[in-house]
């Protein structure tokens, strides 16, 4: 398995934040960490060593099911940003978007790249709600996806 490019792990890292105490996100599930939510607890607590840690597994495991879907060629950036994205969102919001059917289809860098501003969006207390957190990131994941 190749290593996540150093600057999409340091995308995730700036998204996330980290946090040592689990916390509810804007989603209402138990997180800790750079973004992790795997078996987390509330009131659980680790060290920014484990912290960092579950984001190698988190982003790796990412990256695992990018590699799975995306049928061309990416440069160490452009799997970076797609695994960024697939930590955050989930294998299937990837296998469901138009941003990989279009990257599947040889479509241009730019107009892949476009596809990531729609994601954006999150429910909140039942109601589909745009997150700054998520133009924010989404926005570092399309630069980061362009970045030769």
């Amino acid at each position: 398995m190749k290593p996540i490019h150093p600057d999409a792990l340091a995308l995730a890292r700036n998204a996330e934040g980290l946090y040592l105490s689990a916390y509810l996100c804007p989603a209402g599930v138990p997180t800790i960490g750079y973004g992790h939510t795997a078996g987390v607890k509330m009131g659980q607590r680790i060290t920014a060593s484990q912290a960092e840690n579950y984001l190698l597994e988190d982003m790796t495991a990412a990256a695992a099911q990018v590699d799975k879907l995306v049928k061309v060629p990416l440069t160490d950036r452009q799997r970076g940003a797609l695994a960024s994205f697939v930590m955050n969102l989930g294998q299937g919001s990837l296998a469901s978007s138009t941003l990989l059917r279009l990257l599947n289809a040889k479509a241009s860098a730019e107009s892949v790249a476009d596809q990531f501003p729609r994601w954006v969006y999150a429910t909140v207390n039942g109601v589909k709600t745009e997150l700054p957190g998520l133009v924010k990131r989404r926005a570092a994941e399309r630069a980061l996806f362009l970045t030769p």
